[in-house]
């Protein structure tokens, strides 16, 4: 006989209430904090490279003392012709440990739009759609092995005796 647990509420796709969205939220911040465990430190854009996988593209767009914005998405093609797919934008809130899909570009009509915007959906579940869509992609980018760390250069240096 097996036993059956009601699902966490970030998991189920069919959940969509205030609450849950608010689980959701601290799910993904605490997914982006170990794909960046460096974030504090992390200026411009990083990039994640792991053998086997697409390498995945995050920048630092915005920061305060309490929020991080991040654009967060794969990169295909060459030269002038890359296109990112998906391509979020993420805010971070740190005081409340929360992280939120803010807006996405969509390759279609060519523009960035808010996460609202989808026509014929409300409010909570559009936000709820991609937010849960983050947390999927975020567990599939650290189970592959992404993670963005800054590099500290002062180890690679060599040591110069000064007596020499």
């Amino acid at each position: 006989m097996i036993l059956e647990r009601p699902l966490p509420t970030h998991l189920n796709p069919r959940y969509v209430t205030f609450a849950a969205l608010m689980e959701l939220y601290e799910s993904n911040y605490l997914r982006l904090r170990r794909l960046c465990p460096d974030l504090d430190a992390m200026k411009g854009e990083q990039v994640s490279r792991v053998a086997g996988a697409s390498d995945l593209h995050l920048t630092v767009v915005e920061r305060t003392p309490y929020t991080t914005r991040l654009r967060l998405s794969y990169a295909f093609g060459f030269g002038e012709r890359v296109r990112r797919q998906p391509d979020m934008i993420i805010r971070m809130f740190h005081d409340a440990r929360q992280a939120e899909v803010v807006g996405r570009y969509c390759r279609r009509r060519g523009e960035d739009l808010t996460v609202d915007a989808m026509a014929g959906v409300s409010g909570l579940a559009c936000r709820w759609r991609h937010n849960r869509f983050l947390f999927k992609w975020l567990g599939f980018c650290l189970t592959q092995g992404h993670q963005f760390r800054v590099r500290d250069t002062t180890a690679s240096l060599p040591l110069v005796d000064p007596l020499v």
